[in-house]
């Protein structure tokens, strides 16, 4: 006997009603928006105990990534976060307050500014994407390396008509 889920009874519920609907995308993305719930818990656990918000996270995730010597102009912030220019400049002040991070001079534009991350912005970001990498393998543990390719793909193929380029 296959294992069922509380979409499985919730579906059930609607075909026994409903017969005459289709209810195959209800069966993939009640399951995501489900799955979508634990995760954000598990972020915000993962970023609260590197003592930071999620959005906080977001920012000095992107400044982490850019690589040595973790520096992006607000412009670049802005196009990684998709927020207006109003919440990024807010954001960058809010962190740069917590000194998470910096800004600094453009050195090929006076008139620039880069934001930076400090060396506490770099402690708690590695912080968290290592407890929130622990967190979401816990999310994935019944799932198996080929299992888990062949979600990736999947998804992949359905996030890629979604993406902001």
């Amino acid at each position: 006997m296959s294992e069922s889920d509380e979409v499985d009874r919730i579906v059930d519920a609607w075909e026994r009603e409903r017969p005459d609907l289709d209810f195959a995308p209800l069966q993939v993305l009640s399951r995501v928006k489900r799955l979508a719930l634990h995760l954000e818990r598990a972020r915000r656990s993962s970023f609260g105990e590197a003592g930071l918000e999620s959005w906080e996270f977001d920012v000095l995730s992107a400044l982490r990534r850019a690589g040595e010597p973790h520096e992006l102009s607000p412009k670049q912030l802005l196009q990684q976060n998709l927020v207006s220019s109003g919440t990024m400049t807010n954001r960058i002040d809010r962190l740069e307050q917590r000194g998470l991070v910096e800004r600094r001079i453009h050195p090929n534009d006076g008139r620039g500014v880069l934001v930076a991350l400090s060396d506490d912005g770099l402690t708690r970001v590695d912080s968290a994407i290592e407890r929130l990498l622990s967190a979401e393998d816990e999310l994935l543990g019944n799932l198996s390396r080929k299992d888990l390719g062949e979600l990736t793909a999947l998804l992949r193929r359905l996030s890629i008509a979604f993406d902001i380029v």
